[in-house]
């Protein structure tokens, strides 16, 4: 039995999907943000009902992110990635298997946290915005600081994400086009090596 050159179809789509949300998310948690703000500062006729909304559906994706990262990550255990192309140098092995164990950390860390932020307040978390549909609240400290640094290691985890997809992306890139070894391919199963 020969080693496949490529990612199973399942694994192509998980990757697209996840990074898809993943990366949206970081931009629709900065207009939540914005949201919530005008509505303290009570301008540009936003409502509570809008904010809540936004809310609720940034938890509802954020729940969506950790159950296929959960799927993805067994499924990674249960099907062997191709192997690294033979021409890699050591370091780029290295930083290769570190940026995924950094992208699974954040994949699975990043809804936790949005989580136990959530838990931390008194608002519930409405899956969907459905009133029936509530999330459960995690046990942790209902302090308002422990509630602030939840939040403060969760938004600086957007821009972890941010960073660590622009480098692997540029690595990709470099792969593609100055190493020509065919390593976008296996991701991207249209383009040729």
């Amino acid at each position: 039995m020969t080693e496949s050159k490529n990612y199973t179809s399942v694994a192509i789509i998980l990757h697209w999907v996840i990074a898809v949300l993943l990366i949206g998310m970081v931009f629709y948690a900065w207009y939540m943000d914005d949201l919530r703000g005008a509505l303290r500062l009570q301008t540009e006729g936003v409502t509570l009902a809008q904010v809540q909304f936004a809310y609720n559906s940034h938890k509802t994706v954020g729940m969506i992110v950790l159950l296929l990262s959960f799927v993805r990550l067994g499924w990674r255990f249960a099907h062997k990635p191709p192997a690294l192309p033979q021409g890699m140098a050591g370091w780029e092995k290295l930083i290769a298997r570190s940026t995924h164990i950094g992208f699974y950390v954040l994949m699975i860390g990043m809804p936790l946290l949005g989580w136990v932020a959530a838990s931390t307040t008194t608002a519930p978390s409405m899956m969907f915005n459905n009133p029936d549909f509530i999330l459960p609240r995690l046990p942790v400290s209902q302090d308002h600081d422990f509630h602030e640094l939840v939040g403060e290691i969760h938004g600086k985890g957007g821009w972890a994400i941010l960073i660590l997809a622009g480098l692997h992306f540029a690595a990709a890139l470099k792969h593609q086009f100055l190493d020509k070894d065919g390593l976008m391919g296996r991701m991207l199963p249209f383009m040729k090596g």
